[in-house]
């Protein structure tokens, strides 16, 4: 496994809020475990006392996006720096679950935390996740979607740095909010275009009228 997948540890976190919409699910050790996917042992670990402290790591970690997303590298390294430090790991050579046609494992990285608790073992690997991309990728890389009042985050592997959305449908509804919107300015120019026309018309027939030598 590449260490940039546990990249996605942290979007997933970020995403379970959001602020603009006033929506959160993050309220029950249910869906704390649900972020771990297939990481079930390491899910068992969560208990009530986790719902509060990955909300306190989310909060962070969105500040890592928010910091990149405005141009600010230095502080979104800092902010990330700083979970790493707090959430350390340990890299491991790991040949479980994968096997080649020969039946021998197929040595990959993997990364091992030793948490005293469910949001500590969460955290350290997105928090170097998420720095494996960064520095593997640029921190132009982390964005925040632009399709209002969407703010989910996201990791840009375009290959010419050009995503701005989280997802497709957020493009989608971007697109037709600004296709409706021209389409509004135009119509509105042309109502405008009309009203100054009507308003010349009776301008120029006065004009006409007294330039009648016979002064009809």
């Amino acid at each position: 496994m590449e260490l940039a997948y546990y990249s996605d540890y942290a979007v997933r976190l970020v995403n379970t809020e959001e602020p603009a919409r006033g929506k959160d699910v993050l309220t029950s050790i249910e869906a704390v475990r649900a972020l771990f996917g297939a990481n079930q042992s390491a899910a068992r670990r969560a208990t009530e006392a986790d719902v509060t402290r990955f909300r306190s790591v989310r909060a962070r970690l969105r500040a890592v996006f928010e910091a990149a997303d405005g141009g600010d590298e230095t502080l979104a390294v800092d902010l990330l720096n700083s979970l790493l430090l707090e959430f350390p790991v340990s890299p491991q050579i790991s040949g479980h679950d994968f096997r080649d046609d020969d039946g021998r494992p197929l040595w990959h990285m993997h990364l091992a935390d030793h948490p005293s608790n469910a949001t500590a073992g969460f955290a350290a690997i997105a928090a170097m996740g998420l720095a494996f991309h960064l520095t593997e990728y640029g921190v132009d890389r982390l964005g925040l979607c632009e399709a209002p009042p969407c703010r989910n985050a996201y990791l840009d592997t375009s290959t010419n740095r050009s995503r701005r959305y989280c997802s497709d449908r957020c493009a989608t509804r971007a697109n037709v909010a600004a296709y409706r919107a021209r389409k509004r300015l135009e119509a509105d120019r042309a109502e405008s275009t009309g009203r100054a026309a009507d308003s010349a018309q009776p301008t120029t027939a006065g004009t006409e009228r007294r330039s009648d030598p016979r002064g009809r």
